[in-house]
């Protein structure tokens, strides 16, 4: 699909009121397949089978066992997620909620919530894993096949980001223990969808209590004019990668 001004303004308007916007087809079905056949074929070559399950989600599941595949920087293990980083259709729309030109990575994360006890994550801001001085910074989460809210489908806290950073509790991985889990809005979305929203908005996921694995690529970017408050996530080996544009100050990681 290809995205004139008047759109990507409208997509840029949606996301600053609401913190995020969900983007109907950025890919195609079967190019959605593709990359879900090529994610789960990085996934198999790993040794381990670590659970990347957050303590902090028993909260949801009422203690239930749940299991979440995860693997960071799968641009280093398939060359199809390098090529997509830097597809125009996503770049594009990255700038645009930025509000600028240039767009670097900070990092990727591939998730696959296995069938029946899928995790969940708790409500939580992506702000206090890397904080940054002027929070311009966003998240892409590319669904590589169907999520239905049965599904564990991300679920949003509209305007959420307008409250600035918010205080978590640390233990069991960052979370809001003051927000309800049921304040959170599902945003169901089919393969090829691509949901954009801001490090500062509350967000959440459900437990996938379907038959079927739900396949998602996280690709969190940021302007790189803004500098980060702490050092984070230096084994992010792509960190700093320029995917539209330039960096104007010529830092080369965060």
């Amino acid at each position: 699909m290809t995205w004139g001004t008047a759109d990507l303004t409208a997509l840029a308007g949606h996301y600053s009121e609401n913190g995020y916007v969900l983007v109907k087809g950025l890919l195609s079905r079967e190019e959605a397949a593709a990359y879900r056949q090529c994610a789960h074929d990085a996934l198999a070559t790993l040794d381990d089978d670590e659970n990347a399950t957050w303590d902090s989600a028993a909260r949801i599941t009422a203690g239930t066992p749940t299991r979440l595949q995860h693997l960071h920087d799968v641009q280093f293990h398939a060359a199809a997620f390098s090529r997509l980083l830097t597809d125009q259709r996503f770049t594009r729309i990255a700038a645009a909620v930025l509000g600028g030109p240039n767009v670097q990575l900070h990092h990727t994360k591939l998730f696959v919530k296995p069938p029946e006890n899928g995790s969940p994550f708790p409500p939580h801001q992506d702000h206090p894993f890397f904080p940054h001085t002027y929070h311009r910074v966003g998240a892409a989460i590319f669904h590589l096949d169907d999520a239905p809210e049965e599904k564990g489908c991300v679920r949003i806290v509209p305007g959420s980001h307008r409250q600035g950073p918010l205080e978590h509790v640390e233990d069991g991985g960052y979370h809001l223990p003051d927000v309800s889990f049921d304040a959170t809005v599902p945003l169901p979305a089919e393969a090829g969808d691509v949901l954009f929203f801001s490090y500062l908005t509350v967000h959440a996921s459900g437990v996938n209590l379907s038959g079927k694995a739900r396949t998602t690529w996280l690709v969190q970017f940021r302007d790189p004019a803004d500098p980060p408050v702490i050092r984070a996530h230096d084994h992010s080996r792509g960190q700093g990668m320029m995917l539209a544009g330039v960096d104007p100050t010529g830092r080369r990681t965060g």
